[in-house]
């Protein structure tokens, strides 16, 4: 099996969302949906998040394509670190999904390849994968810790994952402030 494209070779000028199936197998329409595969959308202690002061947000500051092989690279990584340093107290949730499905028209190269393909007609390109699209400002990962060295460590690690990730994302801190919730007073 061949390697996937560069990111480059999907557009960044021009992104559409791509994400129409057919039952009926029609020519206009993508015939396969490449399996999902991102594993886990949330990590940790996620339904105690309360119990977390610290929130770190990882956010996009372009449009960008973010394919779901390199979103589960960077869940993997970032899980395994922060599981190994902080023994499941933490709190990590990707928020993207991949719906948009990326397509690729394989052509024949070398000599006699003139008289196998058909060249750009009939060019629709088959499903090779998903990517969700980020736009300008759109949150990728939140990351709740307990301390503040626990803040330090995450942003080495998230530091750690830039080379993953098509585009240019930064990494904003703020105090996880729950409200109470206040119950009215009976009469």
């Amino acid at each position: 099996m061949a390697g996937l494209r560069k990111a480059n070779a999907y557009s960044k000028r021009k992104i559409t969302p791509f994400t129409r199936t057919s039952k009926r197998r029609q020519k206009s329409f993508i015939k396969v949906v490449p399996p999902q595969k991102i594993v886990k959308f949330q990590m940790g202690q996620v339904s105690e998040t309360e119990k977390f002061p610290h929130l770190l947000t990882v956010v996009s500051t372009e449009l960008v394509q973010l394919r779901h092989n390199a979103m589960e690279a960077c869940r993997q990584y970032v899980n395994k670190k922060l599981d190994k340093e902080l023994s499941g107290l933490y709190a990590f949730k990707i928020i993207p999904y991949p719906h948009h499905i990326q397509r690729e028209h394989k052509m024949l190269t070398g000599a006699g390849a003139d008289r196998m393909s058909s060249g750009m007609q009939l060019s629709f390109g088959k499903s090779v994968g998903k990517a969700a699209v980020l736009k300008k400002e759109s949150v990728m990962f939140l990351i709740w810790l307990p301390t503040e060295k626990s803040v330090v460590f995450t942003r080495k690690v998230l530091k750690q994952i830039k080379s993953k990730l098509p585009g240019a994302f930064r990494v904003d801190y703020s105090k996880n402030v729950v409200k109470a919730k206040v119950k009215p007073k009976a009469k």
